[in-house]
């Protein structure tokens, strides 16, 4: 497997962050979500408008991982926490975390953890909360397996169609 260079985004990476963002998303859920709600969706929360403004805010941080060529192959956006569960100020969100299909496994995931909680301790964090949909299991066991319970739920929104996500807490 070609390996993953990891670094910080910059602001030029909003574009390639768009594309990514857009790609992971649709190869995620394109297999039970509407699809105009699931364009919509990407047309919004993964526009390069998104990803600049999330790189120009220095509350948050995205990782962007590469191909020694300098093609995007994943991301993670760690931000302030936004999610319906009681927090406070040294709890941090893993708003994103992806990989495209074929560097997942071989440990690029848990490399990409490292990185993520590796920055929230920086942050001097004491929880990094997620949210995740329950029907992804791949991605539930690799939280528990990185030491993360659930805490709640919500509703996620995809274009206008309504999504039940779960909520998850990691002790840091």
């Amino acid at each position: 497997m070609t390996p993953i260079l990891w670094r910080r985004a910059e602001a030029a990476d909003a574009g390639a962050l768009s594309i990514l963002g857009g790609a992971t998303f649709l190869a995620s859920f394109a297999h039970d979500h509407p699809g105009a709600a699931l364009l919509s969706h990407i047309r919004g929360a993964h526009g390069e408008g998104y990803y600049q403004a999330a790189l120009s805010d220095p509350a948050q941080t995205l990782l962007i991982g590469e191909t020694p060529l300098g093609a995007p192959v994943g991301y993670a956006l760690i931000t302030p926490p936004a999610l319906p569960v009681p927090t406070d100020a040294q709890d941090v969100e893993l708003k994103r975390i992806y990989l495209l299909h074929g560097w997942q496994g071989g440990g690029n995931g848990d490399r990409l953890m490292t990185l993520v909680l590796e920055e929230a301790q920086r942050r001097r964090a004491k929880r990094l909360l997620l949210a995740v949909y329950p029907q992804n299991d791949r991605a539930r066991r690799f939280y528990a397996r990185h030491g993360f319970e659930e805490i709640g739920e919500l509703t996620f929104m995809v274009g206008d169609v309504p999504f039940r996500d779960l909520i998850y807490a990691r002790a840091l």
